[in-house]
């Protein structure tokens, strides 16, 4: 493209006109052709002879051959490179971001649903010189009618970096350059009150756990106590309770879509350790003893996909009770649980350490709550869970690990 930048075209005379002469690259073949463009007519002196060209016509020449693509690096890559359609750049995006050694999305389940269920069919035939505020108002018209306003703005910015990532190779700055106006594309404002949030009240999940049994009633004592993900907890296995069963060590989860174990976590910060409150561990420790390996598997020994046990389960318990509503799944427990410990006044290091949250502040950054365990398992004790836990019998106390164990187990799935 560097020997193709900057063409200001050469200026001749041919009869009465001032002509402006350039190469332009034509589509399907190697080679540019010339080109040439009337410019303005020839001014003679006194003698009858032309006069050269004039400051005005070398700037009218200049605009016309600006005018014709002839130095636009979009053409150039469209025309020469063949430059690839939106959908071809995502295929590539989605395996540079999951391969990449700078912060690597390790589940790009979300993207790719976003880009097949949505973008792809409205945009991704077209090349990624024509993408832009425009032609992505009308997808953001559609996504409005069925989708949150918070996930239409997400959807738009996968958009954005896809279009971003076609880099030049050169410079690796992009090539399509773009200023993304919300205004022109009309997105929707995006409103944390009216984002759906919806959690379960204490009401609810004493009825949950009381009128359940078995590996359902455990399921829902561990989310309401522990606050973890439904992936984090279908991924549980009874060698992860350390501590005498006071605390839960973190660091695999169940894939999305298929019913398989994965080594990593939504975040940096899910790994982690979450503590229970003592009768929440004689709880649990009842039903651990005895097992070897996942606390919740099918009849195939393989983990749960948490979709199925919530439509088994979960869905029609809050159908019943008159509360369920769309986005009231697993999750719920997990606001449940945050609502819960800000209400007790929990120390919020301790409280962002058990919920797998982000620091944010440098006073979170500095907190290392990972080592302060004696501190945590008060806490724990202090708080509580709120609900009633169903009585047991005790059974055996876990060995209690070292924290040296403790490591070694969660750095074994790094």
């Amino acid at each position: 493209m560097s020997r193709r930048n900057g063409q200001n075209g050469t200026v001749v005379i041919a009869g009465n006109w001032y002509r402006v002469r350039w190469r332009m690259d034509v589509e399907g073949q190697q080679k540019r052709i010339n080109m040439n463009e009337k410019v303005a007519p020839v001014v003679f002196d006194r003698s009858g002879k032309p006069k050269p060209p004039s400051s005005d016509v070398l700037r009218k020449a200049r605009g016309i051959v600006e005018k014709s693509g002839a130095n636009s690096e979009e053409r150039f890559n469209r025309v020469v490179l063949g430059e690839s359609t939106f959908r071809d750049q995502a295929k590539t995006y989605l395996q540079w971001v999951q391969t990449r050694d700078r912060e690597p999305i390790k589940d790009a389940s979300s993207i790719e649903a976003a880009l097949n269920k949505w973008i792809l069919p409205a945009i991704g035939d077209l090349p990624l010189t024509d993408i832009h505020n425009i032609t992505v108002k009308p997808l953001v018209d559609r996504m409005k009618k069925a989708l949150a306003a918070r996930t239409v703005n997400k959807y738009v910015e996968y958009i954005g970096q896809i279009v971003a990532s076609l880099k030049n190779g050169r410079t690796g700055e992009p090539i399509h350059r773009r200023t993304w106006d919300r205004s022109v594309m009309d997105l929707p404002v995006v409103n944390p009150r009216r984002q759906r949030r919806p959690a379960l009240r204490l009401d609810a999940i004493n009825t949950l756990v009381s009128g359940s049994t078995g590996d359902e009633q455990v399921l829902y004592v561990l989310l309401a106590a522990t606050g973890m993900r439904i992936s984090e907890a279908l991924a549980l296995e009874s060698k992860r309770f350390v501590n005498d069963g006071r605390t839960i060590v973190v660091s695999q989860q169940v894939d999305r879509d298929m019913p398989r174990i994965v080594r990593y976590l939504k975040t940096d910060a899910g790994t982690r350790e979450v503590d229970l409150s003592t009768e929440v561990a004689e709880y649990l420790r009842a039903f651990v003893s005895g097992t070897n390996g996942l606390l919740f598997e099918t009849r195939n020994g393989t983990p749960y996909l948490h979709n199925n046990l919530e439509q088994r389960w979960l869905t029609p318990r809050l159908q019943a009770m008159g509360i369920d509503e769309k986005g009231m799944g697993f999750h719920a427990f997990r606001r449940f649980r945050k609502t819960w410990l800000r209400g007790e006044r929990c120390q919020e290091d301790i409280n962002n350490f058990w919920m797998g949250h982000q620091p944010e502040t440098m006073s979170e950054l500095y907190s290392r709550m990972e080592f302060e365990l004696e501190r945590r398992l008060d806490e724990a004790e202090r708080v509580g869970i709120g609900f009633a836990v169903p009585i047991v019998e005790v059974a055996p106390s876990a060995p209690r690990i070292s924290e040296e164990v403790v490591l070694e187990l969660a750095l074994q799935e790094q």
